[in-house]
């Protein structure tokens, strides 16, 4: 297994901090799941393409006919310029009408999340996504900056982020070997009060979770 970058809390370099995300959702008819899976390497890693590929995934519970992509861009204007190729092509994500629909999202990471590295850290991925009440994501963060170091140590992040536009969001994904394991551990971080972060449930308004599996070509596996 790769050995994730440590989190310490404190303010990582400019460049860093500069780093965007993009995560895409991709919607489709339940049997159209390999066709629309298939465009999605060559679309994101052709000559033009900008950003790096670090993860796409399918998801098997809750809503299904979806798959998720994370990409990191090295700021705004790489993000943008990736936007506009995606905003100019009439078959984004190497999509052939097998789409029912497209949503990429921006977001940056907290100031003190390393960037993403691809390698193997689990079979089963976890995508959180909370909705916050206005102006909670500033309490939200500080929060995250006094928890995660600890808890990144026995249940390593692959990133925590922050919509760059919309609703007030963040969204952070986790690896894990299996559902059971995902179970135990959350629930040893809970008895033992080293989560959840504090001022950070008091902050979310509706909060979604998705369990997800990699692709055979995602980075992130």
């Amino acid at each position: 297994m790769t050995t994730p970058p440590p989190i310490t809390g404190e303010d990582l370099d400019p460049a860093t901090r500069a780093v965007r995300y993009e995560l895409t959702t991709l919607h489709f008819r339940l049997l159209d799941a390999p066709a629309a899976l298939a465009g999605v390497q060559p679309w994101v890693t052709a000559p033009e393409a900008h950003g790096e590929l670090l993860g796409c995934w399918t998801a098997e519970h809750g809503r299904l006919g979806r798959a998720y992509v994370l990409r990191a861009f090295d700021d705004d204007a790489e993000l943008a310029a990736e936007r506009a190729r995606a905003a100019a092509d009439r078959h984004p994500f190497g999509a052939d009408g097998q789409l029912t629909d497209l949503a990429m999202q921006g977001f940056a990471p907290f100031p003190f999340v390393p960037r993403v590295r691809p390698g193997r850290y689990g079979s089963v991925y976890e995508i959180r996504d909370y909705h916050l009440v206005p102006g909670g994501l500033p309490a939200t963060i500080d929060g995250w900056r006094r928890r995660l170091p600890g808890r990144h140590v026995v249940d390593p992040v692959t990133v925590v982020m922050y919509a760059l536009d919309g609703p007030a969001r963040i969204v952070h994904i986790w690896p894990f070997a299996g559902l059971d394991e995902r179970v135990e551990i959350r629930r040893d971080l809970y008895t033992t009060d080293r989560w959840p972060p504090p001022g950070g449930p008091e902050h979310i308004l509706e909060a979604d979770s998705i369990m997800a599996w990699p692709a055979d070509f995602s980075p992130l596996a």
